[in-house]
């Protein structure tokens, strides 16, 4: 994210200066691919070519200064590096997208999501995707996708949007007393104003979100765009392309015009944690 803002800041300077791309490559050493990599955005400029371009540029000490921040923290991963060994390089891209966006939409077919789940339900899900991880690995993964979590409880909250199945409410991921404290997490979620949960009942029968799970991320900044992220046995995907941001966005509303209004959400959800309860109370 930061080398797109990056690109976009150098794209900007080198237009207001009045250069093209030819322009640049003529009055310094930069190469044409170098240049056009640095502005796609596909790599980090050294910072021998980042002070050549600013230079060149002429820019004032307040975008200098922005562009500088951002070259300094385009490879960091800030709280996510303690964990950056266990996880994959997709998801740990994906962390870092969740943490810089401001809006996330998610449908879930089967699973409670991950910035809704407590820790027991997510050691469940985690130990039943790797049965052959090492308890040191399990709990590094735990802990990463608990401290996702602060992204709901910073100053400026992200805004999220879940729509799930209710098959993900009924699945015993832990089984009975794991199921009902994260049924009892998931009621908790109507006192949060920037969480919206929605849950497309059994009766919906078939739907456009059956054949697999997906998240929208959107940005603050305009340069940064949307971006559909998607989890699945093969591969994880990451789609950038305007039809895919349409696709997906037109099937995100299709699920939530299905879907029962909070409210009704929250209600089948008491209801499920109870059957869950009585389970527990006959056990």
């Amino acid at each position: 994210m930061r080398l797109r803002r990056l690109a976009s800041e150098l794209k900007r300077a080198r237009k207001a200066a009045g250069l093209s791309q030819g322009d640049v490559t003529a009055q310094t050493r930069i190469s044409p691919a170098t240049l056009y990599r640095i502005e796609k955005p596909e790599g980090r400029p050294q910072m021998r070519t980042l002070l050549t371009l600013l230079d060149l540029y002429g820019v004032g000490a307040d975008v200098r200064s922005r562009v500088m921040a951002l070259h300094e923290g385009a490879d960091t991963q800030g709280w996510l590096r303690p964990y950056r060994d266990a996880l994959r390089d997709e998801y740990n891209a994906y962390i870092q997208f969740e943490a810089e966006a401001m809006v996330v939409r998610n449908w879930e077919a089967l699973y409670i999501p991950g910035l809704l789940q407590t820790e027991p339900y997510a050691h469940a899900v985690i130990k039943g995707h790797l049965p052959n991880a090492t308890p040191e690995d399990l709990e590094q993964r735990v802990k990463a996708r608990m401290d996702r979590q602060e992204v709901l409880t910073k100053k400026d909250p992200l805004e999220l949007t879940v729509i799930m199945d209710e098959a993900a409410l009924h699945r015993q991921v832990g089984g009975p007393h794991v199921m009902a404290e994260q049924l009892q997490r998931l009621e908790a979620t109507v006192d949060l104003p920037h969480v919206s949960l929605h849950v497309i009942p059994w009766d919906v029968g078939a739907h456009p979100g059956m054949p697999g799970s997906f998240v929208v991320l959107s940005f603050a900044d305009p340069d940064d765009g949307q971006i559909v992220y998607i989890d699945s046995m093969a591969n994880d995907s990451f789609l950038e392309s305007p039809a895919d941001i349409d696709r997906y966005g037109g099937i995100f509303d299709d699920l939530r015009r299905r879907a029962l209004s909070p409210d009704d959400s929250v209600a089948l959800i008491a209801k499920t944690r109870r059957e869950c309860t009585r389970e527990l109370e006959t056990a």
